[in-house]
């Protein structure tokens, strides 16, 4: 028998994990006799690193107790045993967390990209053409205000619209107080008393983004 021959240490382990056999030893574990049979008579050394790991797991222990119970080297402290694997084990984790950072930060710049490309597309009127109406009212102080007002409301609905947010109520509508969806700019107001809407507000779905602003209407 070779002197690097692991199988009474295999035997006492399977022993120990109550596992019956080698064959099923090697259903346990997932792995073929065959590379049983390598470790029984070369040791952790000749085996791939899946293996052992399967191999630890079957028996019960911890990786670092396997590699030193069948190594073919010569009987050294655990933890230096362990540092060139555990080493090898750190770098590639550290490459891979530097790589999936890269790649969320991929995607976080292009949804970005694709998030203001959408909102653009949707402001285009607004942007062609509202900066030339708006030097021509200041050119021309006499422009009706109206006439601007078309560039700017439509793109803001269609945008709105698009990100499924709608106004809690029109400026100047005349409704019940309503302190979920209603704050007083001045004056106070119980809830259901009439009040006039001077600042619109904005919930999308369930979600309340700004209360409308209100004042209490005069008798």
């Amino acid at each position: 028998m070779s002197k690097n021959d692991f199988t009474f240490k295999l035997q006492d382990l399977m022993q120990q994990a109550g596992v019956s056999s080698l064959r099923a030893l090697s259903r346990t574990a997932g792995v073929s006799e065959r590379q049983i049979l390598r470790l029984r008579r070369l040791g952790v050394e000749q085996i791939r690193v899946d293996v052992a790991l399967k191999l630890a797991r079957a028996l019960r222990i911890s990786p670092q107790a396997f590699v030193a119970t069948f190594s073919s080297q010569p009987s050294v402290p655990e933890r230096v045993a362990s540092e060139p694997e555990l080493l090898s084990q750190i770098i590639n984790l550290k490459k891979e967390c530097d790589r999936l950072q890269l790649l969320l930060s991929e995607q976080q710049s292009l949804l970005q990209q694709q998030f203001q490309q959408s909102s653009l597309q949707l402001l285009e009127s607004l942007l062609l053409q509202f900066p030339t109406a708006a030097c021509k009212a200041r050119e021309n102080p006499q422009l009706p205000a109206i006439n601007i007002l078309p560039l700017v409301e439509k793109p803001l609905e269609k945008l709105l619209q698009q990100w499924g947010v709608e106004a809690i109520a029109p400026v100047g509508a005349e409704l019940p107080y309503d302190p979920r969806f209603h704050q007083l700019m001045d004056g106070n107001a119980q809830t259901g008393e009439i009040v006039k809407v001077r600042y619109t507000g904005y919930r999308q779905g369930d979600k309340l983004l700004y209360k409308a602003k209100v004042s209490p209407c005069r008798n």
